[in-house]
């Protein structure tokens, strides 16, 4: 069932995809998150989001969950995967369809313009030739608007930049931004922190949550970490703190990368408890970098 409740106490969330190891990059997010529902007297959820068989590496959920708990980060209810949450995907999925919001397509990537917006091809009935592949939501030419808590006030027209977006992938799979909007509304998530690197995927998340009568979470998008290579650091590096490091001194890298003035030589708790009394959202910068290869 999708919940549709407007009014409820603050509840953050971490969502990993398990394609890999825990890193500074993602341990970055994990933290944000969780010192703002802290901050809050909020909860703090993770899912895991393992809706993508392919990029899956056996094993990846598993260690992610292990060291958050090292570092003192454990779900306040029990963990969603996604890849139990097929059934209702489909029923958001369906409800799309019947009102006309959603469409079968029958193009691939091959059919899309080096820009890869769709062109609308299949709005109005799969051409012949065509058989249905995916499914995608019709967007219009207006614009989303939302104000981000760290960028500031964004805006994108949909059908200028990206069009009728997959909300069904050709092998049968949920898209991301399905998945992610139907299960933020089951949980009851208030607010979005998460890295820069998925701002664009919010307005198209907020137009799926409109034509699903679903509410929108506030969003605060952090600066992601970058690797020497100027490349988002998503891989662990020799020089990663979270294996180079003690804990307590990779979280304390985090806190500083997220503009967080804390004392240095303390314990994990004690840094957890200083973080919590004096974190401030507000004091993250709009932009950071991170050298993967020179760890401090």
């Amino acid at each position: 069932m999708l919940r549709t409740g407007t009014c409820s106490p603050y509840v953050g969330r971490f969502a990993p995809s398990p394609t890999g190891e825990l890193h500074f990059g993602s341990l970055i997010s994990a933290v944000a998150s969780y010192l703002q529902a802290k901050s809050a007297d909020g909860e703090w959820l993770i899912r895991i989001e393992d809706i993508d068989p392919p990029r899956e590496v056996p094993g990846s959920a598993r260690r992610i969950l292990r060291d958050l708990r090292l570092f003192g980060m454990q779900s306040e209810r029990p963990l969603v995967y996604q890849s139990e949450r097929t059934a209702a995907y489909h029923q958001a999925r369906d409800r799309l369809i019947e009102s006309g919001k959603a469409f079968w397509c029958g193009c691939s990537r091959a059919d899309l313009a080096g820009s890869g917006r769709y062109p609308g091809t299949c709005r109005n009935g799969i051409p012949k030739g065509k058989l249905p592949r995916s499914i995608r939501i019709r967007v219009d030419d207006r614009i989303v608007s939302f104000s981000d808590r760290l960028q500031g006030k964004l805006e994108e027209n949909l059908q200028q930049t990206v069009g009728d977006f997959v909300i069904q992938r050709a092998d049968g799979l949920p898209a991301y931004q399905l998945a992610v909007v139907v299960d933020d509304a089951y949980q009851g998530v208030t607010e979005v922190v998460r890295g820069m690197d998925l701002l664009e995927s919010t307005a198209r998340q907020i137009h799926l949550q409109r034509c699903l009568g679903l509410p929108t979470p506030v969003y605060a998008h952090h600066p992601i970490a970058l690797g020497d290579d100027g490349r988002k650091l998503s891989k662990r590096y020799g020089s990663d703190p979270i294996t180079a490091l003690p804990h307590a001194s990779a979280l304390e890298m985090v806190l500083r990368f997220l503009g967080q003035s804390c004392p240095s030589g303390l314990s994990q708790g004690d840094l957890w408890l200083w973080a919590v009394e004096n974190w401030k959202l507000s004091n993250i910068p709009p932009a950071s970098r991170y050298n993967a290869s020179t760890p401090q």
